[in-house]
């Protein structure tokens, strides 16, 4: 875990990330058998049950990747949909996030972290699509959804709220110059106070 992942070796789910991924639907079994019929076949599964989902814009999404994977503790499974970055968080994450976000003054005009794009929360009554297993069935016709770390276990470890917002956090700083000290008044007197007598 102390480097990026190689997104370009992520060939697919395995066979227990799958059964984990089927698990959060109400028909584990039929989602399983479609993708044994059709393993290249995206599916809309609930949220809430097994995973919560972060879904952010890309370039900002894969900051917060790099963030999590270089100076934090890793991901969970991550996938790319449609422009999107959809992070697979804890069950609770889409409901305490929001939370921790307005404490940070998340997009707040006037904040520090005004211009950083809103992080789109998915919890309980709330559902995704997410990639297929086996991945697009040709790589090269621009599937809009594809795995950047898939699932590979039956029990993938998942990020917390806390974690996610850190993640966000930095990957923010990265992006916008963010200082705790006002902008400088060009016309301002600098004065060097310990010249003085």
């Amino acid at each position: 875990m102390s480097s990026t992942p190689n997104v370009s070796d992520v060939s697919g789910v395995t066979p227990d990330g799958a059964a984990w991924l089927a698990s959060a639907g109400t028909a584990p079994r039929g989602a399983r058998t479609l993708w044994g019929e059709r393993p290249d076949a995206p599916v809309v599964l609930p949220c809430g049950v097994v995973f919560d989902v972060v879904s952010v814009p890309a370039i900002f999404g894969r900051r917060m990747l790099d963030r999590l994977w270089e100076e934090g503790p890793g991901s969970g499974p991550v996938a790319e949909y449609r422009g999107r970055m959809l992070l697979f968080g804890g069950v609770g994450t889409a409901q305490r996030l929001p939370a921790l976000l307005r404490w940070e003054e998340w997009g707040a005009h006037g904040s520090r972290t005004d211009g950083v794009p809103p992080l789109l929360c998915h919890g309980a009554g709330d559902a995704v699509t997410v990639p297929a297993p086996a991945g697009p069935a040709r790589p090269d016709a621009g599937s809009p959804a594809r795995w950047l770390v898939a699932p590979d276990s039956r029990s993938p470890w998942l990020p917390g709220p806390e974690v996610l917002l850190w993640a966000a956090v930095r990957a923010a700083r990265a992006a916008v110059r963010i200082s705790i000290f006002p902008p400088a008044d060009r016309d301002a007197n600098v004065y060097d106070v310990s010249r003085r007598r």
